[in-house]
C-alpha cells in the first residue's frame, strides 16, 4: 500500500518465503516503477539477507516496524481486516474461491473515497476516474464527453493529478495530527536513555498470541521518539526493536528491614518492605529467630 494515496496491492501466494516475496514485489515495480522507501514489518522473509540485497541493488531503503506494535502501520492493518471482510463475504455469497473474487474486490476498494486524503487511491494514481464496477452502472444514464483538444486534456490532467496530490497530502497531514491529538489526550510523555532497565510486552515463548510483561531488559539505544533497541538475551533474538507503547520502566525493589526485639517478652520481629515503584510499605511479621 502506498503511503500518501492510499492504493492497495494484494498478490495470492502459495508461501511466504522471501522468493516469493521479491516475485510479488517484482510484479508491483513492473506496473507503479521502483519505490524508494520500503516499510515491512520484522517477518523472517523481509530480514533475510536475500532480501537485503535485492533492496541494495536496488537502491530502495528498507524501514522495520516496531515489533508487535500494529499502529506502526496503522493504514495497512486497517486494510487487512477490511479486505478479509470483502472476501469472507464473497466466499459465502458466491461459494468460490478467493482468488478469482480478488482482483474484482480490489478494483472496488481502489475507487472508494478515502476519510484521510478525500480522495480514492485511483484518483491520486491515475488522474482520473478510473472505470470501475460503479461506474458501469452509471453509464447506464449518464454518458461522458470526449475531451475536444488532445494537449488541452493532457494540460488539464497534468493539473488535476497535481492539485489532487497536493489536496490529499494536506488533508492526510491534518488527519494524523486529529487523530495523534485524540490519542495523546490520555499518555504521558517518556523517554528512555540507554543502559536503562524496562519491562517488555512480548509474546509468551510457546504461547504467540498471549503477551505479558517480561523482563527487566537494557535500552541498548534510541533509534527514533518511539522506537528503542533492547537486549532480550534469553529470547531467539538477542536484540529486539520495540515501540516506546510496549516498555515501562523497571523499578528494583529494596529492601528496608527494622527489627525490634524484645527478649523479655519474646515479641515477633517486624519486617518492612519498601517498593519504590510504589512508594508504599507492606510489612509483615515472622517469629524471633536468632539467625535474624
Amino acid at each position: 500500500m502506498c503511503q500518501t494515496t492510499r492504493f492497495p496491492a494484494a498478490y495470492p501466494l502459495r508461501s511466504i518465503t522471501t522468493k516469493s516475496v521479491l516475485k510479488a514485489l517484482t510484479q508491483f515495480f513492473s506496473l507503479f516503477g521502483i519505490p524508494k522507501v520500503i516499510q515491512s514489518d520484522q517477518g523472517s522473509n523481509f530480514t533475510s539477507t536475500l532480501f537485503g540485497q535485492v533492496l541494495q541493488q536496488l537502491h530502495i531503503k528498507h524501514n522495520l516496524s516496531s515489533a508487535y506494535h500494529a499502529q506502526s502501520q496503522g493504514a495497512l492493518e486497517r486494510f487487512h481486516q477490511t479486505l478479509k471482510s470483502l472476501l469472507r463475504a464473497y466466499c459465502t455469497e458466491m461459494d468460490k474461491d478467493w482468488e478469482e473474487g480478488l482482483p474484482w474486490l480490489l478494483l472496488a476498494a481502489r475507487e472508494v473515497s478515502q476519510e484521510s486524503t478525500g480522495f480514492s487511491p485511483n484518483d491520486l494514481v491515475f488522474g482520473h476516474r478510473v472505470r470501475g464496477l460503479l461506474s458501469v452502472l452509471q453509464d447506464d444514464w449518464k454518458s461522458p464527453e470526449p475531451p475536444q483538444s488532445l494537449l488541452s486534456y493532457v494540460c488539464d490532467f497534468r493539473r488535476r493529478l497535481y492539485a489532487a496530490g497536493e489536496m490529499a497530502k494536506e488533508k492526510l497531514s491534518s488527519s494524523q495530527e486529529r487523530m495523534k491529538g485524540i490519542f495523546d489526550r490520555r499518555t504521558e510523555p517518556r523517554h528512555f536513555s540507554p543502559g536503562d532497565r524496562v519491562l517488555a510486552l512480548l509474546p509468551i515463548i510457546g504461547s504467540p498470541f498471549q503477551a505479558k510483561f517480561q523482563g527487566p531488559y537494557t535500552v541498548v539505544r534510541q533509534y527514533t521518539e518511539q522506537n528503542y533497541l533492547v537486549a532480550t538475551p534469553e529470547r531467539r533474538k538477542a536484540h529486539q526493536l520495540c515501540h516506546i507503547n510496549l516498555l515501562k520502566p523497571y523499578y528494583a525493589r529494596s529492601t528496608e528491614t527494622e527489627q525490634w526485639e524484645s527478649k523479655e517478652d519474646g515479641k515477633p520481629v517486624l519486617l518492612a518492605d519498601t517498593v519504590t515503584s510504589f512508594g508504599s510499605s507492606h510489612a509483615r511479621s515472622v517469629h524471633d529467630e536468632e539467625d535474624v
